[in-house]
């Protein structure tokens, strides 16, 4: 192969794969170094000139001329003044001979070897090129084009051609994708697998949320709000943290939106998740008291010793605290750092009630525990729920339901 189409081709290959050309010199050069190596066992006295823009390419090999009776004859760096004169003929000892060797006289075989060993570092190059360029825009906010949906994964392509993984963990439960879709996410990582870069995306972080009130609201990305800390359960319900360093700027006022027009577009890119903008405060109880919202708290008693907090509200405020699903008292309690525990405020009238801890005897205690999770700790608390809304709000059969509502019952018939 001529060394002219072998360089031309090589650059051309390498300007495809975004390899700058000082770069592919030196890949180009470390190739045939190696191929003069396994020649001529070193590689010392040779000189390598690339052009790649003519696709030149020379090798020189340069000996200094002895005696041939000389003890350094052998030497690497040495050439004797017999075949030296086969150069040229009016050498003399102690002169240098610059001797070019042709890319030809190295086989056929290293040739077509160096060019496959070039394609390959180019290519090992270009993977090393997308790791170290995608490290470092974790947790930034890109949008790619989706070209194939499968069981575990959507693949989509960035703006360069680069293949890109949003698996199913990282997707929000309700997105529907189609191909050519465009798709925004953040990157959460990149992993290598068997040598090839993988770069995953989600859509279910917290930093995703946080990425798109920058996006959305400018005093967000401009620094004046800053996001403390943001809770989610991907799709259904977040909550974020907000803090203003600008007395003039209400950060829930702003991160909303006249009309709530800035946080609209977020809520609708994640698929309707209710989110709940809250001002960040180091009055602990005031944050407790906002994370919760929008139940109204009556008094709590924090122990901090233990990583609670006990909360107590009025009968029509507990199921606001908890949520559905529970889902406001998690997110809550990951708000602020707490584990909370939900209790109802008796009234006058309620001071005749049961706790229903008194019915251990009669009630398991897996089944207590479970109407408690819901904010029900008196027997009165579950008999003025239906039978149907707790068996919707917990994990208890119909049967063990009705169960307990007989015990209950039977408690205030007897009175």
């Amino acid at each position: 192969m001529d060394s002219s189409i072998l360089i031309e081709s090589l650059a051309e290959f390498a300007k495809n794969k975004n390899v700058d050309r000082p770069t592919m010199i030196r890949i180009l050069e470390d190739v045939f170094r190696t191929m003069i190596r396994k020649k001529y066992e070193v590689d010392d006295n040779f000189d390598i000139i690339i052009n790649a823009d003519k696709g030149d390419l020379e090798i020189w090999r340069f000996r200094e001329i002895v005696d041939d009776n000389s003890e350094d004859i052998w030497d690497y760096d040495k050439i004797s003044l017999s075949e030296a004169r086969k150069i040229e003929p009016d050498f003399e000892v102690g002169e240098e001979v610059s001797e070019e060797i042709k890319l030809l006289d190295f086989g056929r075989r290293a040739v077509m070897t160096a060019r496959q060993t070039l394609i390959q570092r180019i290519k090992d190059l270009e993977k090393d090129i997308l790791y170290q360029k995608y490290k470092d825009l974790v947790g930034e906010m890109i949008t790619a084009e989706v070209y194939q949906i499968l069981g575990r994964e959507v693949l989509l392509i960035d703006a360069e051609g680069n293949e890109i993984s949003l698996p199913k963990a990282e997707q929000i439960p309700k997105d529907r994708f189609r191909k050519g879709d465009s798709v925004r996410a953040i990157i959460d990582r990149v992993d290598m697998v068997n040598g090839n870069p993988k770069i995953i995306l989600s859509r279910t972080s917290g930093e995703f949320l946080e990425r798109l009130f920058e996006n959305e609201v400018p005093e967000v990305y401009d620094g004046l709000i800053t996001i403390k800390k943001v809770v989610r359960e991907p799709g259904e319900r977040a909550k974020v943290a907000v803090e203003s360093y600008d007395d003039r700027i209400d950060p829930v006022g702003a991160c909303v939106g006249m009309k709530g027009s800035r946080i609209h577009s977020i809520v609708r890119e994640l698929q309707n998740e209710n989110i709940d903008v809250i001002n960040f405060t180091d009055n602990i109880e005031l944050y407790i008291a906002r994370a919760l919202s929008p139940a109204k708290i009556t008094s709590m008693k924090i122990r901090e010793e233990d990583g609670r907090v006990s909360v107590f509200l009025k009968p029509d405020q507990v199921s606001l605290a908890i949520g559905k699903g529970g889902q406001n008292i998690k997110l809550a309690s990951k708000l602020v750092g707490l584990e909370i525990d939900v209790f109802r405020e008796l009234s006058e009238l309620e001071e005749e009630d049961v706790d229903l801890d008194e019915f251990s005897d009669e009630i398991d205690s897996w089944i207590i525990d479970e109407l408690k999770k819901i904010g029900l700790d008196t027997a009165k608390s579950v008999l003025a729920l239906s039978q149907d809304d707790i068996v919707r709000r917990t994990e208890l059969e119909e049967e063990t339901v009705k169960h307990v509502f007989g015990i209950l019952s039977q408690e205030f018939d007897k009175d």
